[in-house]
Formats: structure tokens, sequence, C-alpha cells
């Protein structure tokens, strides 16, 4: 054995290590548990008794032998390869640009949306984007013949006879209808959120898109309470300047129903591709509640009246930022999202 230990360390004295690849081939020579040191090892039980502690004390120092020579031949490369790193170093080059991240002009438009409603004394509620049909729909009085039900409108995900269809929600509406089902009067919220439809794609319009619809149910609430509301933050949210006009619509879930425009933020009310030559651009539908939505939240009409609204945030950021193509705030184009860096 003494014989086969002395081979063995001039082999580890004389094995040249120059580079990773033969760093780790004389690990797994020597080094592993089924190395050739460790079967030397595993030889021992086999020697004379009386041999055995000198047999030991030379494979030890074998070992530690070849652990000396891997650490450091270790060390030799590691410096090696900083050293190579530190002279590819040109500090003459130009450093590299770190973009800084910033919050969305959507967030951003959204984030004073709430500021404003909440000193009005609104709070948020917030609800799932997969919906149930008859919470989208059904509770808020949509007639199972509405052309909104029609496939060309809503994303169904299951939609079986006699079954309650799962969908991804068209608005923010169910939210409110949660609200209405957990809460009595009075109730003033709003209800912030992404919503989906299925609609081509154009520079006006997206297949998903950002709303926010508000809801007040107490006694005695009127239309002034309505548009008491929409004025407020319509001056808060585009300028003291701003003109707003109401006009009469249908919606099934308020009665009466109307939708609010603004004076066009590129030609002032001139007349542009825009506007479509009338000045004017709509931000969002409101109303009274319909009663029949009340009764199906089991909160009694006769004693209860309230206002809705819904907006959509997108379009209200183009209109503040002077967007013309509603694109840009889903492609993330860098160029377009610099701009808004604080």
């Amino acid at each position: 054995m003494e014989n086969r230990v002395e081979e063995l360390q001039r082999e580890i004295d004389n094995y040249a290590i120059t580079c990773t690849d033969e760093l780790e081939a004389f690990r797994l020579r020597f080094m592993v548990r089924k190395g050739s040191i460790a079967e030397l090892f595993g030889e021992l039980k086999d020697a004379p008794a009386e041999s055995r502690p000198r047999y030991g004390q030379l494979l030890n120092q074998l070992k530690q032998s070849a652990d000396r020579k891997y650490d450091s031949a270790r060390k030799q490369l590691s410096a090696l390869s900083t050293g190579e790193k530190q002279r590819h170093n040109d500090l003459t080059l130009p450093g590299r640009k770190l973009y800084q991240g910033s919050e969305h002009p959507v967030q951003k438009v959204l984030g004073d949306m709430k500021q404003i409603f909440r000193a009005m004394g609104f709070t948020i509620a917030t609800g799932p984007e997969i919906e149930l049909d008859s919470y989208n729909f059904d509770m808020l009085n949509f007639p199972k013949n509405h052309p909104a039900r029609d496939m060309q409108d809503t994303f169904f995900i299951t939609r079986k006879e006699g079954e309650d269809a799962l969908l991804l929600r068209t608005h923010t509406s169910p939210v409110q209808i949660r609200v209405m089902l957990d809460d009595k009067p009075p109730i003033r919220v709003i209800c912030p959120g992404k919503v989906y439809r299925n609609e081509a794609i154009s520079a006006r319009s997206y297949c998903v898109f950002h709303q926010l619809e508000g809801l007040y149910i107490d006694t005695n609430v009127s239309f002034a309470d309505l548009k008491a509301t929409i004025f407020s933050f319509a001056k808060q949210m585009f300028g003291s300047s701003v003109e707003l006009r109401f006009r009469p619509s249908f919606f099934p879930f308020t009665e009466p129903s109307a939708e609010v425009d603004v004076t066009c933020y590129l030609c002032g009310g001139s007349g542009c591709k825009v506007c479509k030559q009338s000045g004017w651009l709509e931000i969002l539908g409101c109303g009274m509640v319909h009663p029949n939505v009340l009764k199906n939240c089991s909160i009694d009409p006769e004693k209860y009246s309230g206002f809705a609204f819904g907006m959509g945030v997108d379009r209200t950021a183009l209109l503040r930022y002077k967007i013309d193509d509603i694109r840009l705030l889903f492609e993330n184009d860098v160029r377009m999202l610099e701009q808004f860096m604080q």
C-alpha cells in the first residue's frame, strides 16, 4: 500500500491544472467519494492490524496534499479570471443608461379620479373580472334578448342552457350589485377596474379597457344631485373652463338616463376628426338607478332612490394628455411612456 500511496502522491504533484476543466477533472480523479484516494481508504480494513495506523497516517497526508493542491489551483484560476475582466474594462466607454420606471398614464388618471371621488365621500369597491351572467346582465335589468348578450359584444367562458354563464365582465356594474346585496343604504361607492368587450380594435376602442363607475343610494336622491356630482368631477378633472352637456340616452339599469360630453380637447369645440366635427367628446353615461335594479337587490324603491354613472378611464387619459390613439396606452412603447416620467 505504501508504494501505491507514493505513486498517487507523485501523480498529484505532477498533475497540471491550467483551466477550470482540468480543475474539475482533478477533483473527480482524486477527491470524490469514488476517487483514487477513497479507494485506498476502503482497502485499509484489509491491511494487517499492526500496519493500519501507519497506512492511515499516510492516507491522511495524501488526502491533505490533494486538498491543498485543489484549493491553491482554484484560487489562482479565480484571480486570473478577475484580472482578465479588469483588463477588458474600458473606462472610456459611455455608461449604460438605466431606465427609470414611472406610473402609467392610465394609472395616473385613475389615481386622480379616486382622489376626487374620495373627497366627495365615496368609498372604493372592487370585484372579480370573471363574472356571472346574472350579476353582469340579469340583475341590472337587461332583457334576455338584449344585443349586449350576443357573442359579438361579450367574451363568454361557459354558456350552457339552464346554467348561469361565466363571462369576462363587460362593465364594473356587477360590483355595484354585489355592494347592494351586501350593504344597506346609504351607499356611496366607486367601482374601478378592467372590463372586456369583443370589439374591433381601432384608434378609439379596444377589447380591454379600464372603467370607473359610481353609485349613490339614499333617501331623496335626485337627478340634481347627480348633475352636481358630475359637474364637480369634470371641473376638477379637466379644468374650471371645461363645458359640459347632458344628452338624453337609454341604459337598462337607469331611468332617466343621460350621456355627458365635454368640449373637444384638440379643437376647443370648433370641430375636428377626433370629435367628428361635433366639437364634443363623450366622457360618461349616467342616470337614476332603475327601480327594478333596486328590487333585485332587496332595496325598497319606494323608500330609496339613487344615481349611477360610469366612465372610461382610458378615454379620460386621452382627453387629459391629448393622445389621439387609444392603442398607444397598451403598446408599452417606451418613447410614449417616458413622456410621463416625473
